[in-house]
């Protein structure tokens, strides 16, 4: 449909960056709090992803919920 603008799911790349970013700084102050022990850098970089997208998505899922309860509050 001409003049149509379609909503692109796919994140823009600055949001992927810093995700990227964030999960990096945190993996690394891992390795920094074990003594910068080699080794452990793929067990390092999936808890921080783990961290870093759990709080996201927690934070989307609360927004939800305030708003509801706002709602039932009125």
């Amino acid at each position: 449909m001409p003049g149509k603008k379609f909503h692109n799911p796919e994140p823009d790349l600055g949001s992927l960056e810093l995700t990227a970013q964030l999960i990096r700084e945190r993996a690394y102050g891992y390795y920094e709090q074990r003594g910068r022990e080699d080794g452990h850098d793929l067990e390092d970089w999936f808890r921080a992803e783990a961290e870093v997208l759990g709080k996201k998505a927690s934070d989307s899922e609360v927004a939800p919920k305030r708003a509801a309860s706002s709602a039932v509050a009125a």
